[in-house]
């Protein structure tokens, strides 16, 4: 009998919240170009680093790098000697005008000396910050890292491309945009300034300009009101330019052309089928796209021995979920994450050319098949019959009826939620709540009129769409009515903030995660980080929110900020205060507001927090306080 006892107890072990709310144990791995090394981004509590290793089975480690509290953005291999490092910090800048913002920074470690050298660090008149992670070309077998920088000149700063010599470190001014509204770059294959993306943010004008052995010409100017076109890479044949078009207008698919060096240019075909590009290891040319499909991922390579060896990837894996990482230039050797219905995420290394394939580590290293509970997808309609999907996550070891439910609509709200692992879902399913994640409308995936039918409906039929499927589950008998709370980040945030304001009746309590409140002061704020006050991210906002401008009165009338006198469920509140997207001064608002109406409220501060959640200690203790408030206010037994 006390055997008996002892295994009773052990299966009723619950999983610590720290496995799910930590930061995953490894966060990146990417392969080296010849396929010998692995360089892996690690976490240990708040301590991220570098681990670069031999690829081979039983393969020794070759360096290691501590970042500390660094948050590592990207890996980037450029050769078998170098790894270019992306790491980011919240800060404000003296001289530059607007809130605090995100900035990236850029390392290179070189393997042979073992020195690390941070990019655009001495160079006169420009920041030490790069805008996006760079580009890495080969010139006479020498590896260059390509950065777009902040150069500063005539009391501004302009946007200049870099041409970097890792081997010497010798850093050289390859373009200076000869434009305010230069925002991007391509490199050619040779290491050339192949084209410019320019975009006047008050005017919405966007124009493609390529060099050709003449100088650069406009090879396309147009009317983009949403900043929708960009720059892509280079094209299938390793010659053109790659440029995707989006106008949001009338359509969601974007479309990729390609353009020639007389500014000829052509739709590459089934392009409005992908979700994202896949380029070759190298950069040099477009090779296949990756698409979401209901619930399948497809990738679809233009060479038929490349789709031929992807299919050989994911035979290996036969019932999870497979995602392409990285691979060797020689597309031999694929890493991959393989996500698990009964085990969670996990990285695997396949081999080609040995008809092999191993895991290499589990992105949640203490997590166990007891951890992991089912989630389905589900379909419902909606009050106005519009379909919505979405996934209901079920508690471990419980019965599927009159269960208490969280409701977690994701961020976006152009966003959407996908089969697989989620570790904010299945923490909470650990405690005994079912967690229902609907893609409302609004969200992307579902084709371009689902989008639009999201405009103008924040705080209305958004909001009702989530509700809805507490109707319906509740119908079914899934779920208890009586035991359903709400929680979300970012936008999912506001709907959290919204279920309490506009949507009564439905929730027991809510929780808001970096949620706006006050919708007009959030667009004032983004705005003070641009030179325009008329730029493509307000009119993307003013349309999504279904307001004709800052002083509409509609953005007052879908701001739970000035409706805290209709709550009537207990209130949480978490930020961030580094939070870069949505600033910390949304959640003290609302605090405000509810404590000036006399109701109360629990505000969490998330100290060097990030909107992201990019912090172990942080995004454990945003879990653990979300959890504690949970079954305090709708307790799961």
């Amino acid at each position: 009998m006390a055997a008996a006892v002892c295994a009773v107890a052990a299966s009723a072990e619950v999983t610590p919240l720290s496995v799910y709310g930590g930061l995953p144990n490894v966060e990146q791995v990417e392969i080296s170009p010849d396929g010998t090394k692995l360089a892996i981004s690690l976490t240990d509590g708040e301590k991220r680093m570098m681990v670069i290793r031999e690829a081979a089975e039983g393969g020794k480690a070759l360096a290691a790098l501590n970042f500390g509290d660094k948050k590592l953005r990207a890996l980037q291999w450029a050769g078998p000697e170098h790894v270019l490092v992306t790491t980011s910090m919240a800060a404000e800048v003296f001289g530059l005008a607007g809130p605090k913002r995100e900035y990236l920074m850029g390392f290179d470690y070189n393997l042979v000396t073992h020195k690390q050298t941070a990019l655009m660090a001495n160079q006169e008149n420009a920041m030490n910050v790069i805008l996006e992670t760079p580009d890495v070309r080969f010139i006479d077998g020498a590896p260059y890292a390509f950065v777009e920088g902040v150069h500063f000149n005539d009391n501004r700063g302009w946007n200049t491309l870099y041409k970097v010599n890792l081997k010497t470190g010798v850093t050289r001014m390859l373009d200076s945009g000869g434009s305010d509204d230069t925002d991007d770059w391509l490199v050619s294959p040779e290491g050339q300034p192949l084209a410019q993306s320019l975009y006047d943010q008050k005017q919405g004008a966007w124009s493609l300009r390529i060099k050709t052995a003449k100088g650069w010409i406009t090879a396309e100017k147009t009317i983009s009101k949403m900043g929708s076109r960009g720059l892509s890479g280079i094209g299938r044949d390793g010659k053109t330019v790659l440029v995707w078009m989006n106008d949001g207008e009338d359509t969601d698919k974007t479309v990729l052309h390609e353009y020639a060096l007389d500014g000829s240019h052509a739709v590459v075909p089934d392009s409005d089928t992908y979700d994202s590009l896949i380029h070759a290891p190298d950069g040099s040319r477009l090779v296949g796209g990756f698409s979401l499909v209901g619930d399948e991922r497809h990738y679809t390579f233009f060479d038929a021995k490349a789709q031929a060896s992807w299919n050989a990837v994911v035979k290996a894996f036969l019932g999870d979920q497979v995602s392409l990482v990285s691979w060797s230039d020689d597309r031999r050797k694929v890493v991959v994450q393989v996500d698990s219905p009964t085990m969670g995420p996990a990285y695997a290394l396949v081999d080609l050319n040995a008809k092999s394939a191993r895991f290499l580590a589990e992105v949640y290293k203490d997590l166990t098949p007891e951890g992991v509970s089912e989630v389905k997808p589900i379909k419902y309609k909606a009050a106005d019959g519009l379909e919505i999907t979405g996934y209901l996550t079920l508690p471990r070891g419980k019965a599927a009826k009159n269960l208490p439910l969280v409701v977690l609509p994701h961020g976006g709200p152009e966003g959407r939620d996908t089969l697989g692992f989620d570790w904010w879902s299945q923490a909470l399913a650990s405690r005994g709540y079912a967690v229902l994640q609907p893609n409302f409308r609004g969200s992307e995936g579902f084709g371009w009129k689902f989008v639009q039918a999201g405009f103008g409906q924040w705080g209305k039929a958004m909001q009702t769409d989530l509700s809805d499927g507490v109707r319906i589950l509740a119908k079914q008998g899934t779920i208890d009515p009586k035991r359903v709370c709400i929680v979300g980040a970012s936008y999912g945030g506001y709907a959290a903030l919204a279920g309490a304001t506009m949507d009564p009746g439905v929730y027991r309590c809510a929780a808001s995660v970096a949620g706006p409140a006050d919708l007009k002061r959030m667009l004032v704020d983004s705005n003070s980080r641009f030179e325009s006050s008329n730029n493509s991210t307000l009119r993307y906002w003013l349309r999504f929110m279904g307001a004709d401008g800052l002083k509409d009165p509609d953005l007052a009338a879908i701001s739970p900020a000035k409706m805290a006198d209709k709550v009537e469920i207990p209130l949480l509140l978490i930020h961030g205060k580094d939070d870069t997207v949505v600033p910390y001064v949304q959640s003290t608002i609302m605090a405000s507001a509810m404590k000036k109406a006399g109701k109360p409220v629990e505000l969490v501060t998330l100290a060097g927090e990030d909107h992201w959640l990019s912090r172990g200690a942080t995004r454990l203790q945003m879990l653990t306080s979300v959890v504690d408030f949970l079954e305090k206010n709708n307790p799961p037994n």
